[in-house]
This record gives C-alpha cells, sequence and structure tokens, in this order.
C-alpha cells in the first residue's frame, strides 16, 4: 500500500467540498455555532459514551483491525492517531467525531459485511474526515439539527443561528465533505475497482447473493443516473430528495453520484501527481477556523449568553418529554 509522508489534506480535498464550506461559513450564526460550544458541549460528552459503550479496539483487542487502522493514520499521515472504537450495531455504517481527542466509530454491521481491504477503505474515508479536520463541523451539524429537531421549527434559538438557511448549508457541507473523505479512500486503497466494490456493498451488498453482484452493472447504473439530469424535472426532483422532500435531509451523497465523483477523479492529473509523490506538504490543517480576537468583546459575551440559554431550553424540553 502507498504512502503519504506529509500529505496535506489540500491535497485531495475536493473543490465542491472547499466551496460549501465557505458557503457554510458565510451564513449568519455560523461563528457563533463554531466558537460556542464543540469542546465542552460535544465533543468530551461523545467520548464518555464511547468509553461507557463500545469496545475500544487497540493491540490486544481486534487486534487485526486495529493494525489496518494503524496503517491507513501511518499512510495518510494524520497528526494524532484517533481512537477506534466498536459498536454492536446490525446497521452498516462508520463515523468520525471529535477534534481535540478524535474518535472512529465501526459498526459490527460493517465489520460482517466487508472483506478486509475493503474495511481498510472505509477507515481511510473516515481518516479523511479527520485529516482535512471535517469532524469539529459534522459534531456543529449533529447539534445544530437536533437542537432545531428538539424545538421544534428552525427558527428558534441562538438569536437567527439555527435558520433554514444554516440547516441547508449544513446539509450541503455534509455532502460534499464526503466527496473529499472518498478520495482519501482510494489514495489509501490504491485500487479504484476496491473502492467502487465498497461502495455498491453499502448501497445494497449482503453474503446470500453476493455472487449475482456485478460492478459492472452499478457502474452503468451511475451512468443512467447521471444521464437524468438531461431533463430539469428530475434535478429539481434530486434536489428535494436530497433536502428533506421525502422527510428528511440527507448527510450523504448517492452512491452512484459517488462513484462518479471517484472515478473522474482517478483518471485526474492531480491523483496521478498525489500518487508520484508531487503534494503539498501539511502546514496549518483545519476546515474551520474562526478568529474570535475580531469580535467586540461585548458581541461575544451575548452570543454564550445564548447559547447557554438554548441549552437550558433543550434540556428543559428534553425533561419535559421524559417525565
Amino acid at each position: 500500500m502507498p504512502t503519504y509522508p506529509g500529505l496535506s489534506s489540500e491535497a485531495f480535498r475536493h473543490p465542491l467540498d472547499y466551496q460549501a464550506e465557505q458557503t457554510l461559513r458565510s451564513v449568519p450564526g455560523f461563528d457563533l455555532v463554531a466558537k460556542g460550544f464543540v469542546e465542552y458541549l460535544y465533543e468530551r460528552p461523545q467520548r464518555i459514551y464511547f468509553l461507557g459503550n463500545y469496545m475500544q479496539a487497540g493491540p490486544r483487542q481486534y487486534s487485526t483491525l486495529y493494525g489496518i487502522f494503524r496503517e491507513c493514520v501511518r499512510d495518510l499521515d494524520v497528526a494524532i492517531e484517533p481512537t477506534l472504537f466498536i459498536s454492536q450495531t446490525p446497521q452498516v455504517n462508520a463515523y468520525s467525531l471529535g477534534h481535540e481527542q478524535p474518535s472512529i466509530v465501526v459498526n459490527t454491521g460493517l465489520i460482517d459485511l466487508l472483506e478486509e481491504v475493503e474495511i481498510r477503505t472505509v477507515l481511510a474515508h473516515e481518516l479523511g474526515h479527520i485529516k482535512c479536520d471535517h469532524t469539529i463541523l459534522i459534531q456543529m451539524a449533529i447539534w445544530v439539527m437536533g437542537a432545531a429537531e428538539i424545538l421544534g421549527e428552525l427558527t428558534l434559538g441562538l438569536g437567527s443561528a439555527i435558520s433554514s438557511g444554516l440547516i441547508f448549508a449544513f446539509y450541503e457541507w455534509l455532502r460534499k465533505a464526503e466527496l473529499s473523505a472518498d478520495r482519501a479512500a482510494l489514495l489509501v486503497a490504491d485500487d479504484l475497482t476496491t473502492v467502487m466494490q465498497t461502495m455498491m456493498k453499502l448501497a445494497g451488498g449482503n453474503h446470500k447473493y453476493a455472487h449475482e453482484s456485478s460492478l459492472e452493472e452499478f457502474i452503468r447504473q451511475s451512468e443512467n443516473y447521471l444521464e437524468l439530469d438531461q431533463e430539469g424535472l428530475n434535478q429539481f426532483y434530486k434536489f428535494l430528495m436530497y433536502n428533506g422532500g421525502r422527510g428528511a435531509f440527507l448527510s450523504h451523497p448517492f452512491p452512484v453520484e459517488r462513484l462518479h465523483y471517484l472515478r473522474e477523479w482517478s483518471g485526474s492529473e492531480a491523483y496521478r501527481q498525489i500518487r508520484q509523490g508531487n503534494y503539498p506538504s501539511s502546514g496549518a490543517e483545519g476546515a474551520i477556523e474562526v478568529d474570535v480576537m475580531e469580535r467586540e468583546n461585548e458581541e461575544l459575551e451575548t452570543l454564550r449568553q445564548e447559547i447557554e440559554e438554548l441549552q437550558a431550553e433543550i434540556e428543559r424540553i428534553r425533561s419535559q418529554r421524559d417525565s
């Protein structure tokens, strides 16, 4: 497997990821959410929950999986090794959270479905999120969306922070961030077929009929899906499906879309240059930086109070529902 010493996330970050983040940062309320709560209201409790409920992988616990994980950390040159947890959950999924002490959670359903080379692809994907510093934004998105749901409407709390515009911007960025993480997976796997096979399994794979699954057909399905854009009405339906038209916003692009973007990048000069060792080196990595010193002290204090008031309101509503 290839390794990329000193690799900067800017080498593989998808431009749509960058553009969506800039749009998100420009939405009123973003800076407030960015600095007000992540470490104190979400990261620490989340890590306590992981330690209390999941199995932590290491040299003497899930040693094979941990060894694969360590190789992926090395290959992407991730500065801080995240903690790897295994969750007894049948849903085929994995996710990464945390900024100061990042963690990756892999569900047993995913481990049971995928081969080792495919699990490596998933681990590299999640490490790609951490490498790009996506996780702080992901946690912010989870909190904002949860707050909006609990309060029952998108216009309450944090002044204008939890607005429909901010919710839309968060979901749009979440989807585009997946494209960067997919590129990290390809860099580590060094085999487009393996990554595409993994995507196909995540879309609808199983053991019983695995011998009847065709990657060629899945690629053809991806091409057919893209052809739908030739009709404007289909583009409208796609927008609705992504943005609550079926009852919920989607946090990931459709697998066939991800397949298209990755195939496109795999044939690019940028990808070829990275594989040859020609890539930007790590500098001040991070997808999100908010300069608090530029804010007026009086405004900051007001915003902090709004955060505390909203958190108290959320806890009050939760207590009423539980009682």
